[in-house]
């Protein structure tokens, strides 16, 4: 059986930058365990598959280790594969997830993802947050599967070396890091080693916890984003309430065919 694959760098302007992620366009599901061993050989923090349901999508997301509930940087490569490689020509993009509905469109030379929000609830700081990450975080929110800490400055971020075997401790998915930037509305980096991802380069799905959270700080519906991990990435991002708006660029990397 051949497949074909697209590696697509999601919240990028140029190659090597962004987040990179596989997208496998498929007619009909393959058995759970095929997908993820795809996504095991390809190794990058996501490979995403998608099969089409009439007119709309249904989608799903692999890490090298296990499947997750929602993506954004690879929806957005998912989106971004259809647009352009695909043919699709209708204005929205519908897929359906784990997480319910999702929608993606073009707007100008953005793609624009329509994401639930994630609600967050201030928390103690864990016991181990400063050994975690050699400095103490100001405070902790807990979103629905992430745990958000917040720092003074990028400074703080930039220089972050996290222990993560510490992360691995702490049973959320995800650990988010953010603080405010001079450049930027905010500033980020994600960790996800129970993931198997140890940080990941730029997470969409990051932004449904920091949006309300930063837009509430601010008091701006309309934020723009910066996560600074080696390879980075820029997100325009919107406050609808209940949704948030994530949107971003995306370039071709790779177009090839998997033989299975």
């Amino acid at each position: 059986m051949k497949l074909k694959l697209f590696q697509v760098d999601a919240f990028a302007e140029k190659t090597f930058s962004g987040n990179p992620a596989a997208v496998v366009p498929l007619e009909e599901w393959l058995p759970s365990h095929l997908m993820q061993n795809i996504a095991r050989e390809n190794n990058l923090s996501e490979t995403v598959f998608f099969v089409p349901r009439g007119t709309n999508f249904e989608i799903r997301w692999f890490t090298p280790t296990t499947e997750v509930n929602l993506c954004g940087h690879a929806t957005l490569a998912a989106a971004f594969v259809l647009f352009e490689h695909i043919g699709f020509n209708g204005k929205e993009i519908v897929f359906h997830s784990r997480s319910g509905k999702l929608t993606v469109k073009k707007e100008e030379k953005l793609i624009v993802l329509n994401f639930p929000t994630s609600e967050i609830n201030a928390i103690k700081l864990p016991e181990n947050s400063a050994k975690a990450f050699g400095i103490e975080p100001q405070q902790c929110f807990k979103g629905r599967e992430n745990l958000l800490f917040v720092f003074r400055n990028e400074k703080e971020i930039q220089n972050l070396e996290p222990d993560f075997s510490c992360l691995m401790k702490m049973e959320e998915r995800g650990i988010i890091a953010t603080a405010p930037s001079v450049d930027y509305d905010f500033v980020s980096r994600f960790f996800a080693p129970r993931e198997g991802i140890d940080e990941d380069p730029v997470t969409g799905s990051a932004h449904t916890v920091l949006i309300p959270y930063w837009s509430q700080k601010s008091g701006k519906t309309k934020l723009v984003a910066r996560q600074i991990s080696k390879r980075g990435g820029t997100l325009y991002c919107k406050n609808l309430g209940n949704r948030v708006e994530i949107g971003g660029n995306a370039i071709t990397y790779l177009i090839g065919e998997i033989d299975i």
